[in-house]
């Protein structure tokens, strides 16, 4: 086990992709951090730049004490698993699993050791006689993850691994690799486009777009606080709604006026905005920060939004609200169950101030409000 630190890491690929840059990231002895982004964003090159797949064009990447830079993909100690399992056909999944060992030149009562014992940690010791190609989604991933984990490496590196298993699969290999994450406490770096598994999974992670760091963290705090637009957008499910408007300074408040309707920013985000009154911005708010609360949580004349039902998706003890406002158009509003919402109505939604976020505009636009912002309360 071991720290990975990543200085100054660039990637280019001819003539002048640059798919990855300026890259500094310290992952910690034992941590589980996982990238994650849209496809391109350059968390897979990543990846491959650590497990030496991919040469680096600057920068240094350390495993442990040693830098790695120019030593080749076997001798840098760590395991990766690949998003298509790379199973030897040909192979029983024993065999497959104690290759690398035997290349190693391994004992064989060591290798049949650490092998039944792998299989025992991931419950396919029934599995060990049979071929790939006898083998579920699910049970082959099993052994892809068997094959690293009795190599003992320093660090363990997932490339999507669980994209090609079905839903209700994926939720269960999740679970899984957090268990055994938990077991092993072995260094693991994980990469998934998938912000749902990114925020169960890791102990922190790093949100990338166009080659760059946007934002690394711990994923409650990403998700609560997001460092800009982008991060904002694409970490949550649904996504954060988005509204353009401007701010205005009125008899000492500072409201978000979106031109249908204004909102009151609180004290701390009124301060935080000071320098921006009088400019464009954009709103940000969650869909679970917007609702129709009878008790009176977040009910107030001055955090309402009007809006128009266009579509009602019933999701249990919840509901999702698809609404349009005369200027901004579609909003997403996550709210308790209720039987008198119909597609058509007219309702007011109210906005939670506590989790409303302003930022500057573009794709890009950073988070105005969160150096001060107020924490949200349960």
């Amino acid at each position: 086990m071991a720290e990975v630190v990543l200085t100054g890491v660039t990637k280019v690929f001819p003539p002048d992709v640059v798919a990855v840059d300026n890259m500094d990231l310290h992952i910690q002895d034992k941590e589980f951090i996982v990238l994650v982004g849209p496809s391109g964003c350059g968390k897979s090159t990543t990846l491959r730049m650590i497990a030496g797949l991919e040469e680096i064009t600057e920068g240094e990447i350390r495993i442990g004490p040693r830098v790695v830079n120019d030593v080749a993909p076997k001798d840098r100690d760590i395991a990766m698993v690949f998003q298509n399992y790379a199973l030897y056909p040909h192979m029983s999944v024993y065999k497959n699993m104690a290759f690398a060992l035997k290349m190693r030149r391994l004992p064989k009562a060591e290798i049949d050791q650490r092998v039944r014992d792998a299989a025992k940690v991931l419950g396919i010791q029934l599995l060990l006689d049979r071929k790939p190609k006898a083998l579920s989604g699910g049970q082959r991933q099993r052994v892809a993850v068997g094959r690293a984990i009795v190599r003992e490496p320093k660090a363990f590196l997932f490339d999507e691994p669980l994209s090609n298993l079905d839903a209700k699969l994926r939720v269960e290999m999740r679970a899984e690799l957090k268990r055994l994450h938990n077991q092993l406490l072995t260094t693991t770096i994980y990469v998934t486009h998938d912000q749902e598994e990114a925020m169960t999974l890791g102990d922190r992670i790093v949100v990338m777009e166009d080659g760059l760091v946007q934002q690394c963290g711990a994923p409650l705090d990403v998700y609560d606080r997001p460092a800009n637009r982008f991060v904002a957008g694409f970490v949550g499910t649904p996504p954060m709604n988005f509204l353009d408007g401007t701010l205005v300074g009125d008899n000492g408040s500072v409201f978000f006026d979106e031109g249908s309707f204004r909102i009151r920013l609180n004290d701390s985000q009124a301060r935080s905005v000071g320098e921006w009154v009088g400019k464009e911005a954009v709103l940000g708010v969650r869909p679970e920060a917007m609702g129709m609360d009878s008790a009176g949580r977040f009910v107030g004349a001055e955090n309402a939004v009007g809006v128009k039902v266009d579509v009602v998706e019933p999701l249990g003890e919840k509901m999702d609200l698809y609404v349009s406002t005369p200027r901004t158009g579609h909003l997403v509003a996550r709210v308790d169950a209720r039987g008198d919402i119909d597609s058509g109505q007219e309702i007011k939604l109210h906005l939670d101030l506590r989790k409303v976020h302003v930022f500057a505009p573009g794709l890009n636009g950073a988070n105005l409000t969160i150096a001060v912002a107020e924490p949200a309360r349960a």
